[in-house]
């Protein structure tokens, strides 16, 4: 082997090693894996020196955004996309130009160069670009990406990578010499688009049977590949043409999401991914001139915070003034203030055209560097100034619910009903009100929807008129049986599955002939009380017979409070205490166990 391969085997090593002792680091506290990725990349390149070149495996390691883009493409069907086109075009368009004309002027007030015009405008409308890869990073570790905030900061993204194109066009128009045989940018544009139509045409004709014929061979390796093949060539395809390649792959994303290889697609493309990403993070700590910072470290200093606090302005009262709340403008405004990546290729390019010098270049790359690398702290500060009497702002998302069995709620008691449904193979359509819930649930894999399980336009779009079971979980004995008498009045042909608060509540819920319920604590206080006779010294043959007369008398107790209750027209439990047979011990342990009878007990 060369030196040469050696030491590429070498950084990568160093890579992984930072990678691996960085991101838990910083996770555990609390700064999150991105910055735990960018200090590293800072650490191993500019400060010690182990690894070089950061610029060119920052090119490789956009394949990570590549991937992120597709995956997000899967589960947007384009009838959801067309539902964004609101905040797409409108949201995502007002952002892009007024940032970029009131950057474009303060540029243009701080300049002196003869050509300080045409650069402004450059700069003006690069600096406008945020960082899709660190919003959409953040968004998925805090599971926040389904939330109406997340929908929202992606849409203004996703116009950002449609705003690449005319900003590239802008190079040869404001470039001082204009080679004659460059075409013109109605060209480009006609380009771009038949690249689009081309791109939309293979998905719809040639991909499904591709994977189709792929799968019938049963060669797993050539599934992956395929899946890779698609994604990097719709990139590369929409680079070639102008466009970004996260762009070219969100669109093959959003073309296969109706695919029935989709779930298969995912797993295959997600460890790639997640590698590529925190590459890719550790790349623009790598590429981080310190010299550049160094000498004009004040001019930085001035133009980062300045920078990152007119677009956070701009962003909340543009999200404000389409109509959002107070904290999803302040969560998106944190979340998106920073310079994003492709203003490297804009700034880069316009110094190779001659619109401002390589050091020009060199400082704005270093403020969009910078900018992201702050990006996290922004993102805590505009947490900090949410209002804490706000409602959360979870969307009511229901694309791809519906399955065997519809639970609502997912706290405690829910959490382990769904390991075991989903470890026992059943596929479970989740909802829950609480947003903080589900963005924690998020993270551990769960999907849930967010909805209020008492509506009935809820309840239809989770799918329950196909569920063959409804399991109500939640924890609130009002809230639980006002479920209850929704699904029978609207779906009486669904069977429940209830959770019971307590004792008065399974006879309610009795009362309202529900399939199956179970006290919460029913079975926990069984498997207590046997531990406890076991460490007594009991034989498991005993306990098990004392176990059972126990689950007998409480059930016999029930029965007759239930069916009194009815005839009284209330529960016996608080209208008429219940006098049962005293419980006593299985007769061939009476000599043995000297229990006390217990007295009669509301429980």
């Amino acid at each position: 082997m060369t030196a040469e391969g050696i030491s590429y085997y070498s950084h990568a090593l160093v890579l992984l090693g930072g990678a691996v002792i960085a991101a838990p680091l910083a996770k555990r506290i609390g700064l999150g894996t991105v910055l735990g990725y960018l200090a590293a990349g800072i650490v191993i390149g500019p400060i010690a020196r182990l690894v070089g070149g950061g610029e060119r495996i920052l090119q490789f390691a956009e394949l990570g955004v590549v991937l992120l883009l597709f995956l997000i493409g899967l589960e947007l069907k384009p009838s959801r996309l067309w539902s964004m086109r609101r905040e797409i075009f409108g949201l995502g368009l007002a952002q892009v130009v007024v940032s970029g004309l009131v950057l474009l002027g303060i540029v243009t007030a701080t300049a002196w160069s003869s050509k300080a015009v045409s650069a402004a405008a450059i700069i003006g409308f690069g600096l406008a670009l945020s960082s899709t890869a660190f919003a959409l990073q953040i968004l998925e570790e805090r599971g926040e990406r389904s939330t109406a905030y997340g929908q929202r900061a992606f849409s203004i993204l996703l116009f950002q990578d449609l705003a690449i194109v005319p900003i590239l066009a802008l190079v040869p128009l404001l470039t001082p010499v204009h080679p004659e045989t460059q075409a013109t940018p109605l060209q480009d544009f006609a380009i771009a688009l038949a690249s689009i139509a081309f791109l939309i045409a293979a998905g719809r004709y040639l991909l499904n049977p591709l994977f189709q014929l792929i799968a019938s061979t049963g060669a797993r390796e050539a599934m992956i590949a395929a899946a890779l093949l698609v994604v990097i060539g719709a990139a590369v395809l929409m680079q070639y043409v102008g466009l970004s390649m996260a762009m070219g792959s969100f669109l093959a994303g959003v073309l296969l999401a109706e695919s029935s290889y989709r779930h298969e697609l995912e797993a295959d493309i997600e460890p790639f991914r997640g590698i590529l990403l925190a590459l890719f993070f550790m790349a623009v700590g790598l590429s981080l001139e310190l010299d550049v910072i160094v000498e004009n470290y004040i001019l930085i200093i001035i133009a980062v915070p300045v920078l990152m606090v007119v677009k956070s302005i701009i962003i909340y009262s543009l999200c404000r003034l389409f109509g959002s709340p107070h904290n999803q403008a302040v969560r998106i405004a944190g979340l998106l203030p920073q310079a994003g990546e492709f203003g490297f290729v804009i700034f880069t390019t316009a110094a190779a055209a001659g619109i401002f010098h390589a050091s020009v270049a060199s400082i704005l790359i270093a403020i969009v560097t910078v900018s992201m690398v702050l990006t996290p702290f922004a993102s805590a500060i505009a947490n900090r100034l949410q209002r804490a009497d706000a409602d959360d702002d979870m969307e009511e998302n229901f694309e791809g619910a519906g399955s065997d069995v519809l639970m609502i709620g997912f706290s405690r008691f829910g959490q382990i009903v769904s390991q075991t449904l989903l470890a026992g193979g059943s596929e479970v359509t989740i909802i829950d009100h609480s947003a903080e819930r589900i963005r924690s649930a998020t993270k551990f894999g769960f999907k849930i929807y967010f909805g209020d399980g008492t509506r009935r336009d809820v309840l239809a779009a989770a799918g329950i008129a196909n569920a063959k079971l409804v399991a109500v979980c939640t924890h609130g004995k009002t809230t639980t049986d006002k479920i209850v008498d929704l699904v029978q009045s609207e779906f009486p042909s669904a069977r429940i599955f209830a959770r019971a608060y307590d004792r008065a509540h399974t006879l309610s819920l009795r009362e309202r002939e529900v399939e199956y319920e179970l006290r919460e604590t029913l079975e926990s206080s069984f498997i207590f009380s046997r531990k406890t006779l076991e460490a007594l010294g009991l034989d498991q043959e005993r306990v098990e017979a004392i176990i059972d007369e126990t689950r007998k008398r409480d059930e016999e107790r029930l029965r007759i409070q239930s069916v009194e209750g009815l005839q009284s027209g209330g529960h016996m439990l608080h209208t008429k205490p219940v006098t049962p047979e005293p419980l006593i011990k299985p007769k061939k342990d009476a000599e043995r166990l000297d229990l006390e009878q217990p007295k009669q007990s509301a429980e």
